[in-house]
């Protein structure tokens, strides 16, 4: 692996680990058994080494962004769906722990987090509206709008609500936490499936291949 891979795989575990505040480039330097001018001559501080992590964050989820919404999917696809977005989100976790203070900081990321924010909105409102015409969602729109909104916040914070609560943050937890945000929209039998495989993810069950 070359030093600058190094650097960012080492960066992203320990901001993971520590929060992003509370690691330093020496300590980067450190982990890595190389000197600080070495790190510098990649990356001339921490800032450039967040927006790079930042973009490799957005190139692996944007593909999930952007899913094939006209192919009537079963509906445990929509949850594997939701499940990698999930997981990629949990892979850079450190992004949304004290994000507020985060893009304060860098001007540059809270652009770049408001539009990955605003792609994820659009996509989630499209699997909605495609469970609707299938038949299985018999919320309004506008109820549906507010359903965006509350997964949304779910997606973005659930794992910081995790470390908060001295807990390794699962992804399963926030899968199955949205999965009962959707539930009482859906027909009946769409509802009681949801809620049934919901509690498979709970219990850890549901893995994506």
């Amino acid at each position: 692996m070359k030093t600058r891979d190094r650097i960012l795989a080492c960066a992203l575990a320990l901001f993971n680990g520590k929060g992003e505040p509370n690691v330093s480039t020496l300590e980067i330097a450190n982990e890595l058994g190389i000197s600080p001018g070495n790190l510098y001559y990649h990356f001339h501080g921490k800032e450039p080494l967040i927006l790079e992590l930042f973009e490799r964050f957005e190139e692996a989820l944007m593909p999930l962004l952007d899913p094939p919404v006209n192919l009537r999917l079963e509906a445990e696809d929509y949850w594997l769906f939701l499940h990698l977005i999930v997981e990629r989100m949990a892979e850079y976790r450190f992004l949304f722990q004290d994000m507020s203070n985060l893009v304060g900081r860098l001007p540059r990321l809270a652009r770049g987090m408001r539009r990955l924010i605003n792609a994820l909105k659009h996509t989630l409102a499209a699997l909605l509206a495609s469970l609707k015409d299938q038949g299985l969602v018999e919320s309004d729109t506008q109820a549906l709008g507010q359903l965006v909104e509350q997964i949304t916040l779910a997606l973005l914070f659930s794992l910081d609500y995790q470390r908060v609560l001295g807990r390794e943050g699962d992804v399963g937890v926030v899968v199955y936490q949205v999965m009962l945000l959707v539930a009482p929209h859906l027909q009946p039998a769409a509802r009681a499936a949801a809620e049934h495989l919901a509690q498979g993810y709970l219990r850890g069950d549901k893995c994506p291949p």
